[in-house]
C-alpha cells in the first residue's frame, strides 16, 4: 500500500538541506521538472516534517520524499520520475515502471543516498555540516 499523509495543498519536495550534493540535485530536479508550484523543503529543519506526521526522520535520511497535492508519497528514484514525467519531453521517464529498470534505479539512488556525504566531499561544505555527517554515512 502507497504511503499516504496529511494533504498540503501543492506539491512539496523534502530533502537533505544540510547535504551539498541534496541541495544541488533538488534544485536540478526542480529546474529539470520545471516545477514551479514545487516547495522545495529541507526536512532537517525545525518543524519541517510536523505536517507529515506519517513520514519519519530516518525515511527522510534514506531518501528524499515527494509529497503530492493529494498527500500521495513518493520516495527516491521513484520521487524523480514524478517530478519529470509531468514534461512531455520526459515521458520516457515511464521507462522507470518496468520492473527490472525499476530496481536497478532504486538500488543506484539507494548507493548514491548512502554515500551522498562522499559525493561532494568535506571540503565543499561550507559551513561543516558535511563533515558531521561523512561519518555517519560511512557508518551505513
Amino acid at each position: 500500500m502507497r504511503l499516504r499523509t496529511r494533504p498540503p495543498g501543492h506539491d512539496v519536495l523534502l530533502y537533505d538541506g544540510e547535504c551539498s550534493f541534496c541541495r544541488a540535485a533538488a534544485v536540478r530536479l526542480q529546474r529539470m521538472g520545471r516545477a514551479r508550484f514545487l516547495e522545495m523543503r529541507s526536512y532537517r529543519t525545525p518543524g519541517a516534517l510536523e505536517a507529515f506526521a506519517e513520514l519519519t526522520l530516518a525515511q527522510c535520511d534514506q531518501a528524499m520524499q515527494l509529497v503530492l497535492t493529494d498527500g500521495r508519497v513518493f520516495s527516491g528514484a521513484q520521487a524523480a520520475v514524478e517530478i519529470l514525467q509531468r514534461r512531455p519531453i520526459y515521458k520516457v521517464m515511464l521507462v522507470y515502471y518496468v520492473p527490472v529498470v525499476r530496481q536497478i534505479a532504486d538500488a543506484v539512488y539507494r548507493l548514491i543516498a548512502k554515500n551522498r556525504m562522499r559525493l561532494r566531499g568535506k571540503d565543499n561544505c561550507q559551513d561543516g555540516t558535511c563533515a558531521a555527517h561523512y561519518t555517519d554515512s560511512a557508518a551505513r
